[in-house]
């Protein structure tokens, strides 16, 4: 079973994909309206896809359900993580990643993005998955379980472009951890493109025109 979506192909017969998982307590329909403003019409036909997370209790937010890729105790970078919910849902965007391919969408035409908790998961499965990947976005957030990730993580994917970007006035995934995550990418080899903004746990006009340019680059 894999994940229910919102979807929205900007052309018919897509060529290509771009996997966005939102952030904690959101849902699929949360960036489906950056679609416009992101794509450029000379790109070939995409298929977006905007995955809701499952339903669980967070403990950070007194145990209150809501949508999340995995349980988050507390917002100190040296906090418990929750191995078990980060690895479900890195087998949820594996099985979303397998629907795009026998849709016609190979996973080297396949970009892995997320927002905060869902850029986490975004990085954690595209660097374990086990075929090349187009691209992995991480927007305003973390390498998770970055021991585990690096131990597991496949060569396939050893050489896919990262897009990583983080506001640095974020009081939620505070811009240290993005900048940290980004230097332990680095130290395992990986190509970072990293950009920082004057913004909050948010994505500003300025993000989206650099992320159309990468974007454009990885779908040429």
């Amino acid at each position: 079973m894999t994940l229910p979506t919102v979807e929205h192909e900007t052309a018919a017969d897509p060529t290509h994909s771009v996997i966005w998982l939102h952030g904690l307590g959101a849902d699929g329909h949360d960036f489906a309206p950056i679609v416009p403003e992101l794509v450029d019409p000379a790109w070939p036909a995409l298929r977006f896809v905007f995955p809701h997370a499952p339903v669980r209790p967070v403990t950070v937010n007194n145990g209150m359900p809501m949508r999340a890729w995995y349980d988050i105790v507390s917002f100190d970078p040296q906090a418990p993580q929750d191995e078990a919910g980060v690895r479900a849902s890195i087998t949820a965007v594996e099985a979303l990643v397998a629907r795009e391919a026998e849709r016609g969408v190979p996973s080297e035409r396949i970009v892995l993005a997320g927002f905060s908790q869902g850029g986490a998961i975004a990085l954690a499965a595209g660097l374990c998955h086990a075929q090349p990947l187009a691209g992995i976005v991480a927007l305003s957030t973390y390498l998770p379980i970055a021991a585990v990730v690096a131990r597991e993580r496949h060569a396939a994917n050893a050489a896919t472009p990262i897009f990583q970007a983080h506001g640095s006035a974020d009081p939620v995934v505070v811009m240290q951890r993005g900048i940290d995550s980004r230097d332990r990418l680095q130290a395992l080899g990986y190509a970072v493109d990293w950009h920082s903004y004057p913004m909050a746990h948010a994505v500003c006009a300025e993000e989206i025109t650099d992320l159309r340019r990468w974007l454009g680059a990885r779908l040429a």
